[in-house]
C-alpha cells in the first residue's frame, strides 16, 4: 500500500508543477498582448529589418607619374520611394518635399525634356531625355516606333505637358511654376518605375541640416543615402578626363548589373574606361529600432571599388600646355579682337603614349553642372575637344607625307630639282606659289629638302601630278591620317581627299586638279591635331606607326594587383629607306635652323625640327587656320607636336607657341637644360 501513496504523491507534486507552468505562460501572454500589446506592437511594426545594396566607390584616375587626377568624395543622397506614400496623398507629398528644397536653395534633379517654363519647348539636355518616347510609346499616346525626331516635328511640348497633367492628376489650380516641377517630379518617378526600379534619386550631395529638417518633419516617401561623387584634382584636362552621369540609355545598362539610379561615365576616359573605374556593389543586412537607430548591420557581399586607371598624360605638361595655349590666343585676340580656338596634342614617339592633349577655350569639370548652360550657348564651343574632334585642312604640313610618297615610289630622288616658275600651269589651269602670290619671286631650283624648307608649293604641285592621287592616300592612310588613331575617346576620323570620297559628294565629282591641291594639303584633306602629331612622330621614328592611346596601365583599388597594362604592337609601318627619311627630316630641320622660324627655335633648348602649315578657309591673312608640328630632339626623336590655331594666319605665327612647349617638356624632363639666349638667374 505504500507504493501507490507515493506514486499518487509524485503525480501531485508533477500536476502542481504543470499548473505553474501554465499560469506563468498564461501571465506572461497576458502581459505581452493584452497590458502592454499595444507597446509592443508598434515596437515590432516600426523595428524595420531591410536589405541594402551599398554602393562601391568608382576608381581613381591618375597620371602617367601617379598624381591623382580624379577620386572621390562621400555625399548624402534623397531618394523618393512613392512606395511609402498612400496613391492619393502622393502629389501633396512631393509639392510639401519641392517647396522645402526651394526655401532651403536645394536644387533637385528633373528629368523631364521639357524646358522649366511656358512656352514649354523640348530640351534634350537633361538626363535620360531618351526616355520620353518610351514613356510616351507605353502611354500609347505616340505611335510605336516613332523617333524623338518625328516626335519633336508632329507632337507640341504643350500637349503632352497637359497629358502628363492628367495622368498625374494635377490640380488646376496650381500656379504654373509649381504645376511644372511636379510634373516633372512625377514624370521622373513613372520613368524610373517603367524600368523596374520605382525609386528617383532627386538630390545628392546634401548637407546635414536638410537631413534634419526632413527627418523631424517627417517628409513621407523620402530615404536618405550615401554615395560618392567625383572629386577632380585639377582643373586642367577637362575634355579628357570626361563626367559621370546618370544612366541616358536604360537598355545598354539593365543586363550589366546596374541599378537604375548609378552613374556612370558619359564621355572622356571617364567613359572609355568605365568597366575598369566601376566598382561591384555590396550588399548589407540592416536593422533599426522604432526610433529609426541601427542597431545591428550585417554584410551578405562587402563592396569593391573599381580599379585605379593609370592615363598616358603627364598632368603637369597638360597644364602647361593649356596655359600656352591660352596665352597664346590671348595675345592674338588681344591683337586683333578676332575669337578664335586652337588644339594641342603631344605624342611621344615609339610608344604612341599621347602626354597632352589640349583644347582651348576648355571648362571647368569642377563646376561643369552649374556652368553647363553657359558653356552650352557659348559660341566658342569650349564644350568642343578641337585636339581630338574637330577635323582641320593641314595645309604645308601634309608636305612631308607626300614627299615620302613620291621618294619611296620613284617619282622622284632626294637629288632631284625642280624650277620653280612661280605660275604653275596645268592644262587651262593656273596654280601659283605662294611667294609668287607674295612677293612676284620665286623659289628657282629646289630638291626635295630645300622644297620643304621653303614650302615650295611649285614644287609639290609637280610631285603630286608626277605621284599620283592613289599613291599619296596610300601613304598618307599608312601614315594614320584620314584613319582612327586608335585613341579611347571620341574622335573624328578626317578625310583624306581621293576620287572615291570626291565622287561620293553631292554634286561633286573629281578632277585632276585636285591631285594638285591634295598635294599641298588643300583639296578635302581634313585631320585633326591628333592625327598630325601621330603622323609625325611616325615619321620622326622612322615610319613606325603606334596607335595614339590614352591608357597607360589599370590596377586593383588598393594598387597590389596589376589588371592591365598596355603593351600594343605598332599599328602600321611606313617602309622609308634611310636616305629619303633623311632628306625628309632635313628639310624640316632646316626650316628651324635657317627658315622663317629661326628666330623663334634659337630659344628652343633642345635641337627641334618643323614644318609650318597655312590652311585657308575662304578668306585672307588671319582668316586663314595656323598649323605646326614638329619634333625633337632632332638626332634622338622623342616627342612630336601638333598645334593649331584658328585663324591664327600662317603657320610661322605659331612658332612661339611651339617652343614654349618643348621647352615646357624638355625643361621638365631635364631640369639642367639650358636653351640658347637664356638669361641664367
Amino acid at each position: 500500500m505504500e507504493e501507490p501513496k507515493k506514486l499518487r504523491y509524485r503525480l501531485l507534486i508533477l500536476c502542481g508543477l504543470f499548473m505553474a507552468c501554465l499560469v506563468v505562460y498564461f501571465v506572461t501572454m497576458f502581459d505581452a498582448q493584452v497590458v502592454n500589446g499595444a507597446r509592443w506592437r508598434e515596437q515590432s511594426v516600426r523595428m524595420n529589418t531591410s536589405v541594402e545594396t551599398v554602393e562601391a566607390s568608382r576608381g581613381v584616375i591618375t597620371d602617367r607619374n601617379g598624381k591623382v587626377l580624379v577620386s572621390n568624395h562621400a555625399v548624402y543622397t534623397l531618394t523618393f520611394d512613392p512606395s511609402l506614400v498612400a496613391a492619393e496623398e502622393l502629389n501633396d507629398a512631393v509639392l510639401r518635399l519641392l517647396s522645402l528644397l526651394r526655401e532651403q536653395g536645394v536644387e533637385w534633379y528633373d528629368e523631364l525634356p521639357l524646358t522649366a517654363a511656358r512656352p514649354y519647348d523640348y530640351d534634350y539636355s537633361v538626363p535620360r531625355s531618351g526616355m520620353l518616347v518610351k514613356y510616351l510609346t507605353s502611354k500609347k499616346w505616340i505611335e510605336d516606333g516613332m523617333t524623338a525626331d518625328e516626335m519633336r516635328d508632329g507632337v507640341a511640348p504643350q500637349t503632352i505637358f497637359d497629358l502628363l497633367c492628367g495622368e498625374f492628376g494635377v490640380r488646376e489650380d496650381l500656379a504654373a511654376a509649381r504645376k511644372r516641377e511636379l510634373v516633372g517630379f512625377r514624370y521622373s518617378l513613372a520613368t524610373a518605375r517603367l524600368d523596374g526600379d520605382g525609386t528617383f534619386l532627386f538630390a545628392s550631395g546634401v548637407d546635414v541640416s536638410l537631413i534634419s529638417l526632413l527627418k523631424d518633419g517627417g517628409y513621407d516617401g523620402v530615404r536618405v543615402g550615401t554615395s560618392t561623387v567625383r572629386e577632380y584634382k585639377t582643373d586642367a584636362a577637362a575634355h579628357v578626363l570626361g563626367r559621370v552621369g546618370k544612366i541616358q540609355n536604360w537598355d545598354d545598362y539593365k543586363d550589366k548589373g546596374y541599378e537604375w539610379n548609378d552613374l556612370v561615365g558619359v564621355d572622356g576616359v571617364e567613359a572609355a574606361f568605365e568597366d575598369y573605374l566601376r566598382g561591384t556593389d555590396g550588399t548589407r543586412i540592416v536593422t533599426t529600432n522604432a526610433d529609426g537607430k541601427v542597431i545591428d548591420e550585417l554584410w551578405s557581399v562587402e563592396p569593391e571599388p573599381g580599379g585605379n586607371v593609370a592615363l598616358t598624360l603627364d598632368i603637369d605638361f597638360q597644364e602647361q600646355v593649356e596655359q600656352i595655349l591660352a596665352d597664346s590666343v590671348g595675345a592674338m585676340t588681344e591683337a586683333d579682337g578676332i575669337q578664335r580656338g586652337a588644339a594641342a596634342a603631344v605624342i611621344q614617339i615609339g610608344t604612341g603614349d599621347t602626354l597632352a592633349l589640349a583644347s582651348y577655350p576648355t571648362f571647368s569639370l569642377s563646376t561643369f553642372s552649374r556652368d553647363y548652360n553657359d558653356l552650352l550657348n557659348d559660341p566658342a564651343l569650349p564644350m568642343l575637344n578641337r585636339a581630338t574632334q574637330w577635323a582641320f585642312a593641314p595645309g604645308s604640313t601634309f608636305k612631308p607625307a607626300v614627299a615620302v610618297a613620291a621618294l619611296e615610289t620613284g617619282a622622284i630622288t632626294p637629288q632631284t630639282r625642280i624650277r620653280d616658275l612661280g605660275a604653275y600651269r596645268y592644262y587651262d589651269m593656273v596654280y601659283n606659289c605662294w611667294i609668287y602670290s607674295s612677293t612676284g619671286g620665286t623659289h628657282g631650283l629646289v630638291n626635295v629638302t630645300d622644297a620643304i624648307t621653303v614650302s615650295c608649293t611649285y614644287f609639290f604641285y609637280e610631285v603630286g601630278r608626277l605621284t599620283g592621287i592613289s599613291t599619296i592616300d596610300s601613304y598618307a592612310a599608312a601614315f594614320g591620317l584620314g584613319e582612327p588613331t586608335g585613341v579611347e575617346i571620341p574622335e573624328r576620323v578626317g578625310t583624306m581627299t581621293s576620287p572615291d570620297y570626291v565622287n561620293s559628294l553631292d554634286g561633286q565629282h573629281w578632277t585632276d586638279g585636285l591631285t594638285l591641291q591634295a598635294a599641298i594639303g588643300q583639296a578635302y584633306n581634313l585631320f585633326t591635331p591628333l592625327q598630325l602629331a601621330n603622323y609625325i612622330a611616325t615619321l620622326a621614328g622612322g615610319g613606325t606607326r603606334y596607335n595614339a592611346h590614352l591608357l597607360k596601365d589599370v590596377s586593383s583599388y588598393d594598387s597590389a594587383v596589376p589588371v592591365y597594362v598596355y603593351d600594343e604592337p605598332p599599328a602600321d609601318t611606313v617602309s622609308i629607306s634611310d636616305e629619303n627619311l633623311k632628306a625628309v627630316l632635313a628639310g624640316m630641320r632646316k626650316l628651324v635652323t635657317d627658315g622663317s622660324v629661326r628666330a623663334q627655335f634659337r630659344n628652343c633648348v633642345v635641337d627641334a625640327a618643323a614644318k609650318t602649315g597655312t590652311a585657308q578657309t575662304g578668306g585672307r591673312g588671319t582668316t586663314s587656320n595656323g598649323v605646326f608640328v614638329a619634333f625633337a630632339p632632332y638626332d634622338d626623336p622623342q616627342i612630336a607636336l601638333a598645334l593649331i590655331i584658328e585663324k591664327g594666319g600662317s603657320g610661322g605665327a605659331l612658332a612661339q607657341t611651339a617652343v614654349d612647349i618643348l621647352n615646357a617638356y624638355f625643361t621638365a624632363a631635364d631640369p639642367n637644360v639650358i636653351g640658347e639666349n637664356i638669361l641664367l638667374k
